[in-house]
């Protein structure tokens, strides 16, 4: 309830100003406001410690999923080749001209 602003710290009831809306609050953070290039160094700041916590995946198995995945490619594509060779002999078959 303290984090709603239902309470105060102590256990009594908070008293609530209907003007205060959030639009109206300053940024209560903590954090400085910072200036349009500090920004943008600091978003990548924390883009390369969000990489950091990636598990990236080792060698043998990347190639393991590329292995995989041309091997399926190249079966697929054999099979599209073969049912078009199929379809397209039968089509040619059924109207070939009445000798």
């Amino acid at each position: 309830m303290q984090r709603q602003g239902l309470v105060d710290g102590d256990g009594s009831a908070a008293i609530v100003d209907p003007d205060d809306s959030p639009r109206a609050r300053p940024d209560r953070s903590g954090k400085p406001q910072l200036s349009p290039p500090a920004r943008v160094a600091e978003f990548f700041r924390e883009v390369r410690s969000e990489l950091r916590q990636v598990a990236w995946p080792t060698r043998p198995e990347v190639v393991n999923s590329a292995t995989v995945v041309l091997i399926t490619l190249v079966i697929l594509a054999c099979l599209i080749f073969a049912l078009n060779y199929t379809f397209s002999h039968s089509i040619a078959w059924l109207y070939r001209p009445a000798s």
